[in-house]
């Protein structure tokens, strides 16, 4: 089977919710508020790739493959990232909107989340170890056997962590984000 190759080339303000992206290997491209609500990425693969102020929500990803691509300014709730083909799965993800979105049982080590919306996000199963929560909302977000060894959560907020549930050696909080991991005891702290 042929696969074509895109390579190099800038997308911007296309709608693909009644067209879908062509099927084919997408490499150095940029996109740019482009609309993918809902669109069908399946079995496309995409290589470096930047993503800048677009829209995936509910987008399906059934064995796309995404290998160190950035998603800047994107809305992308819902999304099932856990059906994106694993092989080499590397993604970066700057001040997004990922409510909703499912990561479970993915290899996300060194991932970076900088000023994200995670909010009842599922990282069930999920390796994050050494990745990076820089100012991220993880209201409701869902850990459980996770491992979050060395990661980096000083700056962000409303996270619910169960230290016997997960793996958290030597993960980094700030003093008053501690509270997160105390949560199950229903204690009141002063």
């Amino acid at each position: 089977m042929n696969t074509k190759l895109i390579d190099n080339k800038t997308f911007e303000k296309i709608d693909y919710t009644e067209n879908n992206l062509p099927k084919g290997e997408y490499e150095h491209c940029t996109f740019t508020r482009c609309i993918f609500h809902k669109a069908d990425l399946s079995h496309i693969v995409f290589n470096e790739c930047i993503f800048d102020s677009c829209d995936f929500s509910l987008v399906n990803m059934k064995s796309t493959a995404l290998r160190g691509v950035k998603f800047l300014n994107c809305k992308l709730l819902g999304v099932r990232f856990d059906e994106c083909n694993e092989f080499l799965f590397s993604a970066h993800f700057e001040n997004c909107m990922l409510k909703f979105s499912s990561f479970h049982k993915l290899k996300l080590k060194q991932t970076q989340f900088q000023t994200c919306n995670l909010q009842e996000s599922d990282f069930t199963e999920t390796d994050l170890s050494g990745s990076i929560f820089e100012t991220c909302d993880l209201q409701r977000t869902l850990f459980d056997h996770t491992n979050l060894e060395k990661v980096d959560f000083r700056s962000s907020y409303n996270y619910s962590i169960d230290p016997e549930k997960n793996r958290i050696k030597k993960a980094k909080f700030s003093q008053t984000g501690v509270i997160g991991l105390l949560d199950k005891y229903d204690i009141e702290i002063d």
